[in-house]
């Protein structure tokens, strides 16, 4: 399923949380008692079959912006071996409809109007809040060679044409770039996704939990080539999606975290807005997003399914960070989160300038910039939990860019060390949630 940001690359990311697969290269009867070295058949630089472990190679594939259940909510898995999904749970059956569980991940709704709360008091949805379509009406693909009337272009030729601008791709998937596109792409605000019914319910009347994304018995149909919304995956948002307090600590539920939220937080806040107003109708163009899943045993992902039928799946592991793409992937390199720096690679304070809501591309008087980087999870008055200041930054990017059209917002840093941050003496009534420094 494609993401929805238009004339992005199929690569574009933000990792929202990760379904990883750890994949063993090398079969059992090539072990070796040898020990490894840094040189010779064993070293790390070596390209013979010869191994001191069955491992050969460890590949990690990060599922960008779609979580393990996601993807792998009704995976089976192979005999002897166990899996934790919403099969295994009884949340959904095999061919995707609602389990006896079906209320474990009951959604609900929250009221946070004057600071930012990790668990607000809520209800309980008796519906999720409208499924929004997500996604251009033109793919891709089809934009590269300038078809913009179509969400289909797939032919042979353009199969051909479009090649040239993305390679590396398997010959049987360049049609994908070709196909699927939002047929409500061109409507704004963004309307409920007409391709959606789940549960015999379209998608403004879903029931208040998972749904199935795809589906093909009615018209318009989803099929797994559409392009869809993308759920959100910002750190504030993340946090507020778990629904955490030690007040709801139990022995069945060690964590307490109660994972209700995620349909909430996606309708009142989104992906944040840099600081500008919120959008007329209160529509983020989010929609109730996360909780949607794709069946494998319907003929979804199905690469990724075989990946998981031939080697090892992390079941139990979904990010190393709450937040995105970045965060996520310094995280597997490094092991840490990266720091906001100077020019030197120093520790520094990021810009952290006012920014008007109702014309924010200009500085305020006494201001000479728009920019602020530094999160702001706190209401905007008057609304329930549009925050203050998040986002990936406004405006078009290029500094030549000047007032009443300037870049601005950009809240991605938080310093959890300071308990005056704008959300950080919330966030630390969780333990371990926040560490100290200027991160992402």
């Amino acid at each position: 399923m494609r993401k929805g940001e238009v004339g992005m690359q199929l690569r574009y990311g933000a990792v929202i949380t990760a379904a990883i697969l750890s994949l063993v290269g090398a079969q059992p009867g090539l072990a070796q008692q040898a020990a490894p070295s840094a040189v010779g058949p064993y070293g790390p630089n070596s390209r013979g079959g010869t191994t001191a472990t069955p491992i050969k190679h460890v590949i990690i594939i990060i599922g960008e912006n779609r979580s393990f259940d996601h993807v792998f909510a009704t995976y089976a898995p192979k005999s002897g071996q166990t899996v934790w999904n919403l099969l295994s749970e009884g949340i959904v059956k095999a061919d995707g409809s609602p389990g006896a569980n079906y209320s474990k991940f009951a959604q609900s709704s929250a009221n946070n109007f004057h600071s930012y709360q990790l668990s607000p008091p809520s209800t309980p949805y008796a519906t999720l809040p409208p499924a929004l379509a997500g996604g251009p009406f033109a793919p891709y693909g089809c934009q590269l060679l300038g078809i913009t009337n179509t969400n289909d272009c797939h032919s042979a030729a353009n199969e051909l044409a479009v090649a040239k601008f993305e390679n590396g791709l398997a010959p049987g998937y360049y049609r994908y770039l070709l196909t699927g596109g939002n047929p409500s792409g061109n409507t704004k605000p963004t309307p409920p996704d007409p391709r959606i019914w789940y549960d015999n319910q379209d998608a403004s009347h879903l029931p208040p939990g998972v749904y199935q994304l795809t589906q093909n018995k009615f018209t318009p149909n989803m099929p797994y080539d559409a392009y869809a919304s993308s759920p959100v995956h910002r750190l504030f948002q993340m946090w507020q999606d778990l629904d955490c307090s030690v007040k709801n600590v139990t022995n069945k539920n060690p964590s307490g975290c109660l994972n209700d939220l995620f349909a909430w937080v996606e309708n009142t806040v989104g992906a944040g807005s840099n600081g500008a107003a919120p959008p007329s109708g209160g529509n983020t163009g989010e929609g109730s997003t996360a909780p949607q899943f794709f069946n494998v045993q319907a003929g979804d992902a199905p690469y990724l399914k075989s990946l998981a039928d031939g080697y090892t799946m992390s079941d139990n592991y979904h990010q190393g960070v709450l937040g995105g793409t970045g965060a996520n992937h310094i995280m597997l390199g490094a092991g840490d989160a990266i720091f906001f720096s100077d020019l030197a690679h120093n520790p520094a304070t990021p810009p952290n300038n006012p920014v008007d809501p109702t014309n924010p591309g200009q500085p305020l008087p006494g201001f000479t910039s728009a920019l602020s980087e530094v999160e702001n999870p706190n209401p905007q008055p008057g609304t329930n939990n549009f925050y203050t200041q998040d986002g990936y930054g406004g405006g078009s990017g290029s500094p030549a860019n000047m007032p009443p059209n300037a870049n601005y917002g950009g809240g991605s840093y938080v310093r959890c060390a300071d308990a005056a941050q704008p959300g950080v003496t919330t966030v630390r009534t969780y333990p371990g949630l926040c560490a100290a420094g200027w991160r992402m």
